[in-house]
């Protein structure tokens, strides 16, 4: 397989590569069930799921595509580290946006009897948003709606930052492979 003389480093990235994608693919299935749900409702979804959707999908492409570059030893290494990093910052503001409510929120006690009133109220309104036929789901009221939601999103906020943490890797396991491939070979000193 081409690409392979890289070594550790270079096995190392493919392996993130790999991870970033099979994490993606899980973020990108639960966000467009999600969609699909407010969608069946007669409901537009939420700005936050639509976003999370719209920066995985455009992920898992890059991820893609640098990895066949990667096999085929035609990546440039210094564009990578790049992009890498914005997509890094993308991810960032996905994970803060996506755990914002989230990380107030327990799962375990939603649907309990133990709830006290403000999951009546959180009820009442979900039924008025799904009522309005057109009307746009709230995410905060969104996450609450069922404690399977309130784990699936959990699980998206999880990946999301387990993902900031593959991209600073392979940003950096970029920069690294981008040195060793300007690295000059030393000149042989005659004596």
């Amino acid at each position: 397989m081409a690409g392979s003389n890289n070594g550790a480093l270079g096995t190392t990235f493919r392996v993130v590569r790999i991870l970033q994608g099979i994490s993606l693919v899980a973020i990108i299935g639960m966000a467009a069930y999600f969609i699909s749900q407010m969608v069946s409702n007669n409901n537009a979804p939420s700005d936050v799921i639509v976003g999370t959707l719209s920066v995985t999908c455009i992920a898992v492409l890059y991820c893609a595509i640098t990895y066949i570059l990667y096999v085929d030893n035609i990546l440039p290494f210094l564009i990578t580290t790049g992009m890498d990093s914005i997509l890094l910052i993308a991810l960032v503001v996905v994970a803060v946006v996506v755990g914002k409510p989230l990380s107030y929120l327990n799962c375990r006690v939603i649907g309990s009897s133990s709830v006290s009133q403000s999951t009546y109220q959180l009820g009442l309104e979900l039924k008025k948003s799904f009522s309005k036929e057109g009307s746009r789901v709230r995410y905060s009221n969104w996450i609450g709606a069922s404690r399977v939601t309130c784990y699936e999103m959990k699980a998206i906020w999880g990946l999301s930052i387990a993902l900031c943490v593959l991209f600073a890797f392979s940003a950096i396991c970029s920069v690294c492979l981008w040195r060793r491939s300007k690295a000059v070979a030393p000149k042989s000193v005659e004596a």
